[in-house]
């Protein structure tokens, strides 16, 4: 039977008025935001829901693209904004430094690493910027990318290549989508590698495809060719880990990236214009800030004694200067969400929700599935075409029936639905009603 909008929001929208919220931490701005104990699962995620504030009387399956802030992040953002209104500079005093760091740690507690080796940026691109462009190559080096990579990929290597006088080398992913594993994929990228390689520039989920490259075993055939090679040669892996971060039960050291850039204002649903860089010692050793800092005290010292600067290191390559902090200092807030679910919990919902609609989209045969069904080759975007009609005409139908769809910006455009958390399975019924009636 098909729902109509109504029928839908009395199946999921009494969530969407609920006010049951999610425990907050104390109003004063903490060092380190405090996550609430975790539920027992079942997650009730009705709750989760409860949290945003997104129009009713729509379907929202873009979670790729920009957040809505949750309660917590939107509560943050207006305390902060509220006190830089009163009493600018000393609150600005007291509490820049104070809060950054207190961001950095949530970081590296969500994802299993030092707070000293979080930088904060404003973006996924201004982090892949920071990344190649700091990065120390030498003319002769290499960076081997894919074809299959995205524009700021591609653009910022390019930048560093004119800069560094290193060469960018595009390879492809893979020869048919449909027929990829996770040890086919990570054999191709490895056995392309040369001796001068010094870069591996992946992107973990794909974009275009929704593909999920399988980082973590190719980071583990690259230690394997870094045995042999002296520090100095030795392959650095960068992530632009973007629609992996917050849907995904994996950290840092599990991926075994050297390098690892996300936005924060996504599947995180963090404050809007802001991301991290995340740095192994390796990599921090092969790297130079761009931007200068105000959040290591020792870089303005260093300029005041005329000393030289020390190794790059997480405050190091964060930004300085003034920005709209009252979103940076509530960057610690948008965990308290993600951790009272859990991290295996957010991970396996988004899963849930992404099978369900790539399962519902192969059965049509008008629709064509591009993202792979298995969840080890897939993450929250689910990328299909639709018979008889371009990209933006689909997605523009789908507005129609008001559901919030993307295309995905690539020489060859796909229809994008990424549900999330903030989802239901009514709203995947919904949305696969829509695409059936394409037909």
């Amino acid at each position: 039977m098909g729902l109509d909008r109504r029928q839908l929001l009395q199946m999921s929208g009494g969530a969407l008025a609920a006010a049951a919220a999610v425990p907050a931490h104390a109003q004063v701005a903490p060092e380190v935001a405090a996550p609430p104990h975790a539920p027992q699962p079942p997650v009730d995620w009705s709750r989760v829901r409860s949290q945003f504030v997104l129009a009713p009387d729509r379907v929202d399956m873009s979670a790729m693209l920009i957040a809505s802030h949750p309660r917590e992040v939107r509560n943050a953002i207006e305390r902060h904004r509220r006190a830089l209104d009163e009493q600018p500079i000393e609150y600005l005093e007291q509490n820049n430094r104070r809060l950054q760091n207190a961001a950095r740690q949530a970081v590296g507690r969500y994802m299993g690493l030092p707070a000293g080796d979080v930088a904060l940026t404003d973006s996924t691109t201004m982090g892949a910027g920071l990344v190649y462009n700091g990065l120390l190559l030498r003319p002769g080096q290499e960076v081997l990318t894919t074809h299959q990579d995205y524009y700021v990929t591609h653009e910022a290597l390019r930048l560093a290549a004119m800069r560094t006088g290193a060469k960018v080398r595009r390879i492809s992913l893979y020869d048919r989508l449909e027929t990829v594993t996770p040890d086919s994929l990570a054999a191709n990228v490895v056995g392309q590698i040369g001796p001068s390689t010094r870069v591996l520039a992946l992107t973990w989920v794909l974009s275009s495809t929704g593909l999920k490259v399988p980082v973590a075993q190719i980071s583990q055939r690259v230690r394997a060719i870094n045995a042999t090679r002296p520090a100095d040669q030795q392959v650095l892996v960068c992530v632009d880990g973007v629609h992996g971060f917050a849907n995904q039960d994996v950290g840092f050291q599990e991926l075994g990236a050297d390098f690892f850039f996300a936005g924060c204002h996504k599947w995180l649903f963090g404050p809007r214009g802001t991301g991290v860089v995340l740095g192994s010692p390796a990599g921090w050793s092969a790297m130079a800030p761009t931007i200068p800092t105000f959040l290591d005290s020792s870089a303005y010292s260093n300029w005041i004694s005329g000393a030289e600067p020390q190794e790059c290191t997480g405050a190091r390559l964060t930004p300085g200067g003034f920005k709209a902090f009252e979103h940076i200092w509530a960057l610690s807030d948008a965990f308290v969400l993600h951790e009272w679910a859990g991290r295996k919990a957010v991970a396996d919902r988004t899963a849930e929700l992404a099978d369900q609609l790539k399962t519902g989209l192969a059965a049509m045969p008008h629709v064509t599935l591009w993202t792979p069904r298995s969840r080890e080759l897939s993450a929250g975007i689910v990328s299909f075409d639709v018979a008889g009609m371009s990209a933006n005409q689909a997605v523009a139908k789908l507005r129609e029936w008001k559901i919030l769809a993307s295309v995905a910006p690539y020489a060859r455009p796909h229809v994008r639905l990424t549900p999330s958390i903030r989802n239901s399975p009514q709203e995947v019924d919904f949305a696969l009603q829509a695409v059936r009636a394409m037909a």
